[in-house]
């Protein structure tokens, strides 16, 4: 089991002592997913905090008409969970499906909260990681309300190359509140600019 890679995104944000990691990974729980396999469905409650080791997940909320709303895709060093629910342990408002086979390090309710007692400057490390999810779904909604579609598309493809390669267009068209044909014209227009 790969565990370097959490260990060394929480080292970022705060040092862990040789003591504290081996609390920490005795805590988690290690899991492989595989393509299409839903981690946590709308309605369910979200029972992890998920840090993916590999692979590739979106999370979307379906409609009552059955049409998918795509909010965010997660990579390798990202976490991908519906904080809401898993914060609070009340009904998921989204979907966390993934997209490729995915390997995942998960944080349990319980046993964070365990974590936090047992090591006070965790509570701090995940602070920091919700805040910036906070401000950067903040500026994400600003986006939607003042920029074109072309505009959205653009910062997408500058933020997150690795992402592009790897979702279909269609997805990417939902993440952007466009139709697949409308992203397939402003691809266009951007050729024919170059």
């Amino acid at each position: 089991m790969n565990h370097l890679p959490l260990l060394d995104y929480i080292n970022k944000y705060i040092n862990l002592t040789i003591e504290e990691e081996i609390i920490l990974l005795s805590k988690i729980v290690h899991r492989n997913y595989l393509k299409d396999q839903y981690i946590v469905q709308q309605g369910d409650i979200c029972k992890s905090a998920n840090f993916i080791i590999s692979g590739c997940t979106k999370t979307f909320y379906m409609d009552g008409e059955g049409q998918e709303h795509i909010v965010m895709f997660s990579i390798e060093d990202w976490w991908s969970s519906d904080l809401g629910s898993f914060i609070t342990q009340t009904p998921a408002d989204f979907n966390l499906q993934c997209l490729e086979n995915t390997e995942l390090i998960q944080f349990t309710y319980n046993n964070l909260k365990e974590l936090y007692a047992e090591i006070p400057k965790l509570e701090r490390f995940f602070r920091k990681i919700i805040e910036r999810a906070f401000v950067a779904s903040q500026k994400r909604i600003i986006r939607n309300f003042s920029l074109t579609a072309k505009e959205r598309y653009l910062i997408f493809k500058e933020a997150y190359p690795k992402i592009e390669q790897r979702v279909p267009q269609y997805m990417i068209a939902s993440y952007l509140g466009i139709t697949k044909e409308f992203l397939s014209k402003i691809k266009g227009q951007l050729i024919q600019n170059q």
